[in-house]
């Protein structure tokens, strides 16, 4: 079975639980308005998803003036991958990280925290950038945030369990509403983990194919897996739903957090990327032209820090 049929059937499935749960809550009544209700939701999202994760996170849109390094880069690797140039932000985070966003390509956005770009080297950075990129291009973006929505939908209908009745005039069974609070959430996060290591795995192969460095993208996913269970990233612990956008979990400060566990373990994902690469390997720099510019004395001068 193809990923992309696999996505398919799980969110028609996800769309079809909400409609059950509604109609479980509220009857044919309860149905009707589940289902307006995911369709409103996913329309809201479909356009305005990027600009609310882009806002969580306080991300800082850049150009060639303010980050010419990264700006460069991106637009490099988006010619290579055939893509349009996407709106290149930062985020003023220590944890190095990085996510893309948008409903298509023609309005995608890629974003990189400061950490990633003063802890990594360009080799790395220019790994991660062409990951992201490989999502644009698949259409990832979409489709994990329909599903991200779907999933919120599903937790928001959950709490409802204990406050509405079956419909018809009949009282829906106290341990039914117990069941669909609890499994609600549950099934969310599976199909949001179902969905997003499938991804992963892809995004990794046609991430090294675009930038050509499989070896400096397998390197700077073991950088940033090490650095993000020390450095706390609190916006995306403030909304966990969000984490399957970055390019590593950067969740680990909280028990839940494992609900969100998104992704394939780093070392699975790392030796696939190991098997691309050509016979006597690849060399990177460590030369980082991007750590200059979140020098302490330049943090008035940024306008991110």
């Amino acid at each position: 079975m193809s990923g992309y049929l696999k996505t398919t059937i799980l969110m028609a499935g996800l769309t079809a639980f909400v409609g059950f749960l509604g109609f479980v809550l509220g009857g044919p009544k309860g149905l009707l308005f589940a289902l307006i209700f995911a369709g409103g939701m996913n329309l809201w999202a479909w356009f305005n998803s990027d600009k609310v994760v882009l806002k969580h996170y306080k991300a800082i849109e850049v150009n060639e003036n303010t980050a010419p390094q990264l700006f460069h880069m991106v637009r490099d690797l988006s010619l290579r991958a055939r893509l349009p140039m996407p709106k290149v932000y930062v985020i003023d985070n220590d944890q190095p990280n990085a996510f893309a966003t948008g409903r298509n390509p023609e309005n995608a956005a890629v974003a990189a925290t400061t950490g990633l770009l003063s802890r990594l080297s360009p080799d790395e950075i220019e790994g991660v950038m062409a990951h992201e990129l490989a999502h644009i291009k698949h259409r990832d973006t979409l489709i994990m945030t329909v599903t991200a929505t779907l999933a919120g939908a599903l937790s928001m209908l959950s709490n409802f369990a204990m406050f509405m009745g079956g419909g018809d005039g009949r009282r829906t069974h106290p341990l039914v509403g117990l069941l669909v609070m609890i499994l609600a959430p549950i099934a969310a996060s599976l199909v949001q983990m179902a969905i997003s290591r499938a991804r992963e795995f892809e995004a990794d192969r046609l991430g090294a194919e675009i930038s050509g460095k499989p070896q400096a993208l397998a390197s700077a996913l073991a950088n940033i897996a090490q650095k993000a269970q020390v450095i706390d990233n609190h916006a995306a612990e403030a909304n966990p739903s969000s984490a399957h956008m970055f390019i590593i979990n950067p969740l680990h400060m909280h028990a839940i957090d494992g609900l969100f566990a998104t992704h394939p373990p780093t070392e699975q994902r790392i030796a696939k990327l190991m098997a691309l690469v050509p016979r006597g390997g690849i060399h990177t720099s460590h030369d980082d032209p991007f750590r200059s510019m979140f020098d302490e004395d330049k943090r008035d001068t940024n306008p991110w820090a």
